[in-house]
């Protein structure tokens, strides 16, 4: 009989949700007599039907085995912003004057309520984790096939513990370096004497009728069956399973904002580039533009060509930080750069030049984050000498990104610091949120004072 693991979490976490909830509605709301009468078992069913409601639409307890942390905050902080308009709506519905203490009191429930849930997941997490390095809430795990990827899939599962996983060996036909514990054939009398819940079927190495067999084998004895992708051929990290009909088609990956939610980004793109061009921008520009034309002749918002969206080209804006040249399409800047004028270098060395992007924003050429966009020569150039270069185009390109916050920032002094700087946009492309873009552009006002040789 199979082991049911984590039977009792889900329901656990809901019902202590609940109490937590209502401890803190007692205490805040019911205690100090903020609301009367039938009202309060109107509003104690109310928020406690609306938290359920919200917390199953939301997914807040679906939490599986490598679900990360950082989601799972992300999504207690979700159900919060929800059910804090749950309870203004209520008083709203039910016209409840809405007293300052009534306020302050919901207002310093909703904090308590938010802080405990955030506590009791940590430790809920931390728990479990330390729980399966001592043996419990384990899944036994056999993989069949042998090849490169499997043999990554077993180092995980022995290296990484705490997530719960027992790997008892490979399965395979092929001869290899590796232990094997039989063939293919062998896996049926293993698993018969075996308390096994997985399987892991390599596709690159078996046969079409040899995953038929393990498929039926695996669903007629309850054991779930997973696949590990051909090493040989190269499907990204983030294969997703898209319908046309029913018909079953595999996509490289899904950009988050390419889909319905993608007016969340564009809102934030808006927001926040509008108060930095009228905060910030509407005294930056004269201030700066007559330090820039004291000190030499030419314009004072500098214009280039760079490659942004589909890989159309735009035109970047801004300030200028070099005496007038004919170079600037052809050349990178570099430490000795005699185009640099004094209030130039000033200004690159702290990314002010790079200000008036947020009008390219505005326009909606450029997001707040995203890959920072290339001139046209080094997009030519490194499109040709650099594998899946051209996957940052399939978002705008940004004032600020994930290469800048950690470290590829400045002249790119070789194809090794390129490949990097692509590889940290995939991931962004691939992971974006609205809770990473924060991140990230909090993280590149505090690296803005830490100091940069490759800034000049």
């Amino acid at each position: 009989m199979k082991t049911r693991y984590s039977v009792y979490l889900r329901p656990s976490t809901i019902i202590i949700d609940l109490l937590v909830l209502n401890l803190w509605l007692y205490l805040f709301i019911i205690l100090p007599d903020a609301i009367h009468g039938m009202e309060i078992v109107n509003f104690l069913l109310m928020m406690n039907l609306g938290w359920f409601l919200g917390a199953n639409i939301l997914g807040i307890y679906h939490i599986f085995r490598l679900t990360k942390f950082s989601r799972i905050i992300k999504d207690v902080m979700k159900q919060m912003l929800v059910f804090s308009f749950m309870a203004f709506a209520f008083f709203t519905i039910y016209r409840i004057n809405l007293s300052e203490n009534l306020v302050n009191y919901t207002f310093q429930m909703l904090i308590f309520l938010g802080s405990s849930i955030i506590l009791l997941r940590s430790l809920s997490y931390f728990f479990i984790k330390r729980w399966r390095l001592m043996g419990g809430n384990f899944r036994n795990v056999i993989i069949a096939g042998s090849d490169e990827n499997a043999k990554k899939l077993a180092n995980f599962f022995n290296n990484r513990r705490d997530f719960g996983y027992r790997f008892l060996g490979y399965f395979s036909n092929n001869k290899t370096d590796l232990s094997i514990i039989g063939s293919l054939d062998d896996i049926n009398a293993f698993a018969e004497k075996t308390n096994l819940h997985q399987i892991y079927c390599n596709v690159g190495e078996l046969k079409v009728d040899e995953i038929n067999a393990l498929i039926r084998f695996s669903e007629n004895n309850l054991i779930e069956i997973k696949f590990i992708p051909d090493s040989k051929v190269d499907y990204g990290q983030n294969l997703t399973l898209q319908y046309y009909d029913y018909i079953p088609v595999f996509a490289l990956r899904e950009i988050p904002f390419q889909t319905d939610i993608k007016w969340i980004k564009r809102s934030f793109d808006i927001v926040f580039s509008f108060f930095v061009i009228i905060l910030i921008l509407s005294w930056l520009i004269p201030i700066l533009g007559l330090l820039i034309r004291l000190e030499s002749k030419g314009p004072i918002i500098f214009k280039q060509k760079r490659n942004g969206l589909n890989n159309g080209e735009f035109n970047v804006f801004k300030f200028r930080s070099m005496f007038v040249n004919g170079y600037s399409n052809k050349i990178q800047t570099n430490p000795d750069d005699l185009r640099l004028t004094k209030i130039g270098k000033f200004i690159r060395r702290y990314s002010i030049d790079e200000m008036p992007q947020f009008l390219n924003v505005l326009f909606g050429s450029m997001s707040v984050v995203g890959p920072r966009p290339h001139p046209v020569f080094l997009t030519e150039q490194y499109a040709k000498i650099i594998d899946k270069y051209m996957v940052r185009h399939f978002v705008k390109p940004g004032v600020t990104g994930l290469a800048q916050i950690k470290g590829y920032r400045g002249e790119i002094l070789d194809t090794e610091q390129m490949r990097n700087r692509i590889r940290l946009d995939k991931f962004y492309i691939e992971n974006w949120s609205l809770l990473f873009d924060i991140e990230i552009v909090i993280k590149t006002f505090l690296n803005t004072f830490k100091k940069n040789q490759k800034i000049y």
